[in-house]
């Protein structure tokens, strides 16, 4: 078998990773469209889906993003009605986005959002081993990333 050169760019996982992530953010547009929503502005809504009221820091430490990406996201957001943004009771310094009635009714109408993105993708959302692939997707790369954030965080070693 040939030796492959590893600086070839077809042989680069962060390559790969790159092109799934576009691909993946532009089969979102047209499933988030009918919503009125950004792919960045679905991921918040995600989060405060999950646990409304998150301080901005959180939402931003949940997303990976920093406060010039996330603030101008979330003040498009306010203006389109869907969160609003509050300073805390016990400590006006904290800031904490809620949701309004009209981002909770968003969540009934995003549900279908990840059945259909498995669709377009070529899994089988009625079955079992299909789902349990795209599931161990999922699970790799979480894995792939969390090590590669705790490589990012040990000192440097030599190869």
């Amino acid at each position: 078998m040939a030796r492959r050169d590893p600086l070839q760019l077809d042989e680069q996982l962060c390559f790969a990773l790159y092109n799934a992530s576009r691909a993946l953010t532009r089969a979102y547009a047209p499933l988030l469209e009918p919503l009125g929503l950004t792919y960045p502005q679905y991921l918040v809504l995600l989060v405060l889906w999950e646990r409304d009221g998150v301080p901005v820091k959180q939402l931003g430490e949940r997303l990976a993003l920093d406060s010039g990406t996330l603030t101008p996201l979330l003040k498009r957001l306010e203006r389109q009605g869907v969160v609003e943004r509050r300073r805390g009771d016990d400590d006006e310094r904290i800031v904490r986005i809620h949701l309004t009635a009209s981002g909770r009714a968003l969540r009934v109408r995003a549900r279908k959002i990840p059945t259909e993105l498995a669709c377009s993708a070529g899994y089988d959302v009625v079955s079992e081993p299909s789902m349990r692939e795209l599931a161990g997707l999922r699970d790799e790369l979480i894995a792939l990333a969390r090590r590669l954030s705790s490589a990012a965080d040990e000192p440097s070693r030599a190869a």
